[in-house]
């Protein structure tokens, strides 16, 4: 499990990533990340059994119906 992210770390992080905040930043910031790595993790536990990887979609070969 990986820990939260604090706003020191968050500033830490951007001003490495060359994006410098203010400080009025970081813990929103950090809030931001937290919730996106939160999401990310769920994402990562769904079973998508049989579903082919994107690179095999084909955008318009499905029979649309608008009927209702």
């Amino acid at each position: 499990m990986i820990s939260e992210l604090t706003p020191h770390e968050a500033a830490r992080g951007a001003l490495r990533a060359g994006l410098p905040l203010g400080g009025d930043r970081h813990e929103g910031v950090a809030t931001t990340a937290n919730h996106i790595h939160s999401v990310i993790t769920t994402l990562r536990e769904l079973d998508f059994g049989d579903i082919p990887p994107a690179a095999s979609y084909r955008a318009g070969r499905e029979n649309a119906d608008a009927t209702l």
